[in-house]
Formats: structure tokens, sequence, C-alpha cells
């Protein structure tokens, strides 16, 4: 008699909840790494919180919605981070949540959710969880598209054509990517029979006036700019280097795929009966033939965003794969799921578990181990032990005192800067070295309702670089104020050179 685990029983009867509790138990995880090693907000976080107080229509940066929503989750759990931590996993959990949905309409419930689970393993690793931005919330976004292309197309429901416009549009004004992604979702439409069927109705025409009406305001804003203009042609006149920096860019992917390629070896027939020595006895989870359609649409979004993306970001000699890491490895483990058959075997059970746990929580843990461990072992540390709550608090309050009223403006070392503005006044932020970037606020602007100048002080003294003293002339620096790390480790604690410039007097 074949022994079928728990596990198994419930992803064949009821698949949505281990998918509900698997997404949920990552999300809680990447809640509770924040709270306990993070001071600061990872990455450029501070920053797009800085531009998006400002609410801007559209900044050198990009499209404004990312950074609309997460200044609002910012207020909304009164001016601490712990409401983008927040706002950032509802994305992953939304994502997720759709993936299921997808991949349900074309392998059945219990695949899908595999589908999700192998998916998790490669995400946790690729993506960052915490660090909110255009590239985490576009990806609920794109997997809301392809949810709804695939209904259009392969389900012939004309009743989704409004979602698609209205995700389509959110899309728009989330990432720059986001004109060519929907240029793939045409160009797979117009290619099958289906889909032109689809696309020769009058539902597009509509779909596109609704599209044009949530991102007008963001196309006046690029055509009052002059930004809305084709880009240069890049320089291909090295074509080793791109080659060399194309294969990095897919190699790093592939890295991020490890997890998810572990657990298919392990649960392959010849590493089975290698480690067992006998007969294949695991139990299976089985669906129904999958449609040809199907199966082209899901190998095509799983493949092409990843090479267009990465091929877009060597061209132009970015760093980070265009669109994001978590788009170009969404659809994944759908595909994996859908090229392996009808019928998938769970074999050693316990082991895929234990190696799909560690998957999830290896990030993290290695996360707490950098932030505890290495200040002690190479003296350096993380950008997230930056006591940045302290600071914005510290000079928030000495400007209050000294000026009695609250701190209006900040500027000097970005990062430094930028954590001030998070502080309870939220003070705008001077883009001092490129102030065309930041219209809210100008030099003179700034000297006239007075801040706070804020650098890295090399000596006890406080004294300011030269290009701050230049562009600030007779200012008088305080004495430095020192801040304890995270862990101090073998690190100085770090030490801030100050000044206040006083606002004029009306």
């Amino acid at each position: 008699m074949r022994f079928s685990s728990l596990i198994v029983e419930l992803i064949r009867a009821r698949p949505r909840l281990v998918m509900w509790l698997a997404v949920l138990a990552q999300a809680a995880l990447w809640l509770l790494v924040p709270l306990l090693i993070y001071r600061s907000p990872p990455g450029d976080l501070a920053s797009l919180l800085a531009f998006g107080r400002e609410y801007q229509v559209g900044t050198d940066l990009g499209p404004p919605l990312a950074f609309w929503l997460a200044d609002a989750a910012f207020r909304l759990a009164g001016n601490h981070m712990f409401g983008v931590y927040v706002l950032s996993q509802l994305c992953f959990v939304v994502t997720f949540a759709a993936l299921y949905e997808l991949g349900r309409t074309i392998v059945g419930g219990p695949h899908a959710v595999l589908a999700v689970l192998l998916t998790v393993t490669a995400t946790a690793f690729g993506a960052p969880n915490l660090q909110f931005g255009p590239a985490v919330l576009a990806c609920p976004l794109w997997v809301l598209v392809l949810f709804h292309t695939w209904r259009i197309i392969g389900q012939g429901d004309h009743r989704s054509w409004f979602a698609l416009s209205i995700e389509a549009g959110l899309l728009l004004l989330t990432t720059s990517a986001a004109g060519w992604l929907l240029l793939l979702v045409v160009g797979f439409a117009l290619a099958a029979a289906r889909g032109r069927r689809a696309f020769g109705s009058f539902d597009p025409w509509f779909a596109a006036l609704v599209v044009a009406v949530l991102v007008l305001p963001y196309a006046v804003w690029l055509l009052r700019a002059g930004t809305l203009s084709w880009p240069a042609w890049p320089d291909v006149s090295d074509p080793r280097e791109l080659a060399r920096r194309w294969g990095w860019m897919i190699g790093g992917l592939l890295l991020a795929l490890l997890g998810m390629a572990f657990l298919i070896a392990l649960n392959s027939r010849v590493v089975h009966r290698k480690l067992l020595r006998g007969r294949d006895s695991a139990p299976g989870v089985r669906r129904l033939p999958v449609d040809p359609l199907a199966r082209r649409f899901v190998y095509f979004f799983a493949l092409a965003p990843a090479i267009v993306g990465s091929v877009i970001a060597v061209l132009f000699r970015s760093d980070d794969i265009a669109g994001g890491v978590g788009i170009a490895l969404l659809m994944s483990g759908l595909a994996v799921v859908v090229a392996t058959g009808d019928l998938i075997y769970l074999r050693r059970q316990q082991v895929l578990r234990a190696v799909w746990a560690v998957a999830i929580g290896a990030p993290g843990a290695a996360l707490l181990v950098m932030a505890l461990i290495l200040p002690w072992i190479t003296g350096t540390q993380m950008p997230t032990s930056l006591p940045g709550r302290a600071v914005a608090q510290f000079f928030g309050d000495s400007f209050q005192r000294r000026i009695n009223r609250p701190l209006p403006a900040v500027v000097g070392d970005p990062q430094l800067a930028a954590l001030i503005g998070l502080g309870p006044s939220r003070p705008h932020l001077l883009l001092a070295t490129a102030s065309e970037r930041g219209p809210w606020l100008t030099p003179e602007k700034f000297n006239e309702v007075g801040g706070v100048v804020v650098w890295r002080a090399s000596d006890t003294a406080g004294t300011p670089p030269s290009d701050i003293a230049s562009r600030f002339p007779g200012l008088v620096p305080e004495v430095p104020q020192s801040f304890d790390w995270l862990v101090n480790g073998r690190t100085a604690p770090l030490r801030i050179g100050w000044a206040i410039v006083r606002p004029k007097a009306p």
C-alpha cells in the first residue's frame, strides 16, 4: 500500500491552503528580519521616501506610483519603516496569490501550488524582499497582467479587458520597463490565432483608452520635462565586453535558481533510486493535459523577460536587469512544472521539506549573521546597521531647540541626509550636487528657510569637507555627534559633523 503524507494530501485536496501557508510564512519571516537587525532602511529606500514625500508627478527616477505608495505606508505607520516593510510583503503575497491563480487556470490547483513553492525559493535569493521600490511593486502588477491576458487569450473571457487595462496603466506608472513588458504581451497575442481574434475586437481600444487616461498626467510631465525621446544608441564597439557582462547577468539569475535546481535534482528518479536503491513508490500529483498554447505562453514569459531585460541592461550599462530580478524569475517555477509532465512524483518528502525550508530561511539567516558577526571579524558594517532613527531624532530635536521650529530641510552626505529626512518633521531633502533632480527645494530656498548640513566627520573638530564648505561659505560647524552601530565590534562609532543654517528673517 502506497503511503501519502499529510502535506501531499493537502496539496491534492487543499492546494490553496498550502499556498497561503507557504506565502504567509515567508512574508512573516521577512517582516521579522528588519525588526531584529535593521536600524536603517536597506538600499535606496530612504531616498525613495524622500522623493515620495514630495508627491511629484514624475522625477528622473521614473514613474511615481511606487514613491507615493511608500510615503503613504510610512505615514500610516506613524512615520515608521514598518509600514513600508508591510507594503513590500503585501506586494509579495499578492504576487504569489495571483501566480497561483494563473497556474490553476493552466495546470490545475495541485500543480499550481508546486509552482508557487518552487518560485518562492528563487525569489527568496534573487529578489529584494524588503527594499520596496518600482521593481517590487511591478511584480504583482506584472503577474496580474499575465493572468488576465491568459484569461482573454486562452479562455475567451472578455470581461478581463477592464482589469487588464487598469493593471497595464498602473504598471506604466510604476516602472520604466513597463513599455517593453507590455510589448511582449502584445507580441505573443498577435503571434497566436486565438490572440489575434481576441485583439481583433473593440475591447482593446477601450482598454487602450483606460490606459491613456491613467498615464496622461505622467505623459504630460514627460513632455514638459523634455525627457520623452528615443534613447541614445548604445555603444556596441566592444562586443566581447558586452558578452562578458551579459554572461555575468545571466549567471546571477541562474544562481538565484540554485535552490529550485537542488529541489528538482533531489526529486529526480535517478537520484531517488541511487539513494533508496529500491523501487519508485512515491506518491504522485496528477493534472489534466496542458493546452499547447498555454505551454507556449508559460515558456515565453518565463524566458523573454529575463533575456530581453538582461540585454537591455547590458546595452545601456546598467548593473540591474531591466524590470527587476523578480519579474525575470516570476514564471520559472510554473515553467518547470509545465515541463515536468502530467504526473509529478514527490520523492523523499522529508528531505524536500527540509531543503525547501533552508532555501526560504537561508537569506534571512545570512543577513542576521552578517549584521552580528561581520563587525567583529572584518570591522565592516552593513548599511542597515547605521542608527538611522537615532540620527534623525537627534538632528530634528537639535534644530527645534535652537530655532524653535521644526526642521524644514537637510543637505549634505546623501545617505545621512536621506535618513534625517525620515525624522518626525519629515524635512525636505536638498540634493546639493544635482539640485535640478529635486525642484521642490533649491539652494537659495534652503538658505532662506534654514536647515541642517551633515557630513561624516574625519576629525574631532568636525571640519566640513571642501565641497560642503565651498557651497555654504561661512558655515560654523558644531561639535561632532557620535552614534553607536547595531554592533560596534571593531568599528569606531559613527561620527557625524553638522552645522545649522539659520533661516533668514522675514
